[in-house]
């Protein structure tokens, strides 16, 4: 039998094999608005053998018109529609029409899926345990992507393996607090490595010193579409803004991921402050690399907090996050450090200020110590590597970076240039003395040197052809001529100088009179308790998350 119908006299015609699924959607109710409503659960007649039969017919007969003009099943809907007398009725089917194909797309979905899954089953050559492996050698989100692919792949990266090293780090803040607590979950015990945070997008590279620590005031613009009060109605499930809390999850369980985490990076967390960065790592006794960038934490309590709990810690990187104005540090926990601490083999204290006195105790205490690096700190001379060279401190380093510190003195790399050419520092393969502000002379800092006639660079280069030595300078002229020296004498300076350097960007100093304990090496912590306290100026703005 054919159904047919006529449309500007071509005939059209199709088998009549769907005249069950026709009736699928010609049932008419028997009231209009009965069509409409969707029938309870217990209203449903009881599920049998021949009703399923039936369905599954229906249901291959439907199929079949796959096969038929797009034109026919088109005129057989809207014959349908126009075989009900009422408008309500007629929507009615309408809706029922877009309902069944709703279902039959998700179910054909679901089958998709469960059917690549299988395939993918079938298919994929490594056993669950080599999947994991691999898994476990994907970044973090990588990993993420792997886990939405499939059943099979998704059963895998489950494994807590697979999150024994997490990277968490974004140019962006897209990662809260519960993101952190899930991936800490998952991993439970076997957490290995957590990194955290938002990171500038250059990587740096050894021997330069551009700043990793975040200034939020362009940035956070380009980031994100709305502002920064907003963010912060916004700390819910849904907030992108990390918290001071977001390192508890390694605490839970017992401590069990935290025991055994053996890095730890952590990056311009703006919310973090010193009580939760020790509570955290009291949790990891096994630390061997940390590193902690744009946080507001406090110098000192930071390395009291790691010289009581990171005992076996080998590599640390401390950047400050407000250049120039942590003068916290105390002989004493300089002293704990090197007690607690025997095994640290590279230390970077950037943007501190660091008097030589408590800098030559780390050096020379740290009988391992092969990387150092005090890139912008403050108040640094030099003077801390005088006789250094031959002792098991100092003679075991194989790289020295001491780029663009303020206070820097020509006389004091001339000293340990001639040290080298001497024989001392036999391991040295790296050495950074640059500073964009060319090095300070012996009596007067505000007198910066620019071509030294005192550091024999050429019998260095000579001498020991295997060292690297990086010594940047700018032209002449470009430190003093920014500010009118002649008007401006010493007692009328102000605590906070701003000066242009060479490269154009803007560098924050302190007066002379800031510094009156820097030109000697043997400053103590009676005298470290005299510092200037600066407040904010205007127009700089905390170190955020991007």
């Amino acid at each position: 039998m054919m159904i047919s119908d006529n449309i500007n006299n071509n005939r059209i015609s199709y088998p009549m094999a769907t005249t069950d699924t026709f009736l699928l959607l010609h049932q008419p109710p028997s009231s209009p608005s009965s069509m409409a409503k969707r029938p309870c659960p217990s209203q449903n007649p009881p599920t049998t053998h021949n009703h399923l039969n039936h369905i599954d017919n229906l249901l291959h007969s439907f199929l079949s018109l796959s096969d038929s003009p797009s034109l026919s099943l088109h005129l057989s809907l809207h014959n349908l529609i126009d075989s009900f007398p009422s408008d309500s009725d007629q929507t009615a089917v309408i809706d029922r029409a877009l309902k069944m194909g709703s279902m039959l797309l998700e179910a054909a979905k679901h089958s998709s899926r469960k059917r690549a899954s299988n395939h993918n089953s079938l298919t994929w050559p490594l056993p669950p345990d080599l999947t994991i492996k691999v898994f476990s050698m994907l970044d973090t989100q990588s990993l993420c992507y792997a886990s939405a692919t499939c059943s099979l792949f998704n059963k895998c990266a489950k494994d807590s393996l697979c999150y024994s090293n997490l990277d968490l780090t974004t140019l962006v803040p897209k990662v809260n607090n519960s993101v952190v607590s899930t991936m800490i979950h998952r991993a439970g015990k076997a957490l290995r490595s957590l990194k955290l945070g938002v990171i500038p997008g250059a990587a740096t590279l050894l021997g330069s010193c551009p700043p990793l620590a975040h200034n939020i005031s362009n940035a956070i613009v380009e980031a994100s579409k709305f502002s920064w009060n907003d963010k912060r109605s916004r700390q819910g499930r849904d907030s992108p803004i990390l918290t001071r809390s977001c390192l508890s999850p390694l605490s839970m369980d017992g401590g069990a991921p935290g025991a055994l985490l053996r890095k730890l990076y952590l990056y311009n967390i703006e919310r973090m402050d010193n009580a939760s960065l020790s509570g955290a790592l009291s949790a990891c006794p096994s630390l061997l690399d940390l590193e902690i960038v744009g946080l507001h934490v406090e110098l000192r309590l930071t390395l009291m907090s790691v010289s009581a709990h990171c005992h076996l810690i080998e590599r640390l990187f401390f950047e400050s996050s407000k250049t120039g104005r942590d003068d916290s540090l105390k002989t004493q926990t300089c002293l704990e450090l090197v007690d607690n601490c025997p095994h640290l083999t590279s230390l970077s204290l950037r943007g501190f200020k660091l008097h030589d006195y408590k800098v030559r105790v780390l050096v020379k205490g740290l009988q391992k110590l092969k990387y150092v690096d005090f890139s912008t700190s403050y108040s640094i001379t030099g003077s801390f590597l005088r006789n250094l060279g031959d002792c098991n401190g100092g003679n075991s380093l194989e790289v020295l970076i001491l780029r663009d510190c303020m206070h820097l003195k020509e006389v004091e790399i001339g000293k340990l240039l001639t040290a080298i050419l001497a024989g001392d520092f036999k391991l040295l393969a790296h050495l950074d003395i640059s500073n964009r502000e060319g090095l300070a002379s012996e009596g007067d800092w505000y007198h910066r040197c620019y071509k030294s006639s005192i550091m024999p660079l050429k019998q260095i280069f000579e001498t020991r052809p295997d060292i690297c030595l990086v010594a940047d300078y700018p032209s002449e002229g470009s430190y003093i001529d920014s500010f009118d020296t002649d008007c401006i004498s010493e007692q009328s300076l102000p605590s906070q100088l701003s000066f242009r350097t060479s490269d154009g960007s803007i560098f924050l100093s302190t007066s002379e009179s800031s510094y009156n304990t820097d030109q000697g090496s043997g400053n103590e912590d009676g005298q470290d308790a005299s510092h200037v306290i600066y407040e904010e100026s205007s127009d700089e703005i905390d170190f955020l998350p991007l």
